[in-house]
């Protein structure tokens, strides 16, 4: 059995950029919508992907990576099976924490809010842009997170439903999936420094406006 590694040994010193007070935008939005601009042109993987964590009623946390499908000045909006785990927590729990974290930016953000399911009306359209294959898995992935008992199992669901909306049929949204929308009440962006003394500031709702104020790294 090989010996393992010494992790205490790997370690990354940031020195890409700094963040200062004079560069940031007075709206978070503003601010995030830059560093997403950036992620973009910087070729970063997936930029729209972001890790999602909430609770039970109990408390006990989940988290997990989904994909961002709208930045406006109502949220952050994401999709899923409301009866999946995170629906389940939504239900009980309707807030939640985000994390984009772009490593080759060396720059993470952090959002905080309450949650609400978006219209029907504006699941529809999202759902109905999305490849046929992966509207014809949010049907046979339901219901999500729970168990089955083989991937031959969840294949043969799929052909079911190729067969029952063939090629050039539309195919609804299923009424338990659709888009959740997290109004932010609190934003981190983080910019990596080296030896640590990275550089974060923290936006807080006030009002109809927001505070700003550095937070030690």
């Amino acid at each position: 059995m090989s010996d393992s590694p010494d992790l205490t040994a790997l370690r990354v010193s940031y020195t890409q950029g700094e963040l200062r007070r004079t560069n940031l935008a007075d709206d978070p939005l503003t601010q995030f919508q830059g560093w997403f601009e950036a992620a973009q042109h910087g070729q970063v993987r997936e930029p729209y992907a972001l890790s999602l964590a909430t609770a039970d009623a109990q408390g006990r946390p989940s988290v997990r990576t989904v994909l961002l499908r709208g930045a406006d000045e109502r949220g952050l909006t994401f999709y899923t099976n409301y009866g999946s785990h995170k629906g389940h927590d939504l239900a009980a729990n309707p807030q939640a924490e985000l994390l984009f974290f772009w490593p080759d930016l060396e720059r993470q953000v952090r959002v905080y809010g309450a949650v609400e399911r978006v219209g029907a009306a504006e699941s529809d359209t999202y759902f109905h842009k999305r490849p046929r294959e992966s509207q014809l898995a949010a049907h046979a992935s339901d219901p999500q997170s729970a168990p089955i008992e083989s991937r031959a199992a969840l294949e043969a669901k799929l052909s079911a439903l190729e067969a029952q909306y063939p090629e050039g049929q539309t195919v609804p949204r299923p009424d338990f999936w659709g888009g959740y929308r997290v109004a932010p009440q609190e934003w981190e962006f983080w910019q990596g420094r080296a030896n640590r003394m990275h550089d974060r500031f923290v936006y807080r709702r006030a009002g109809e406006g927001w505070t700003t104020e550095r937070l030690m790294p």
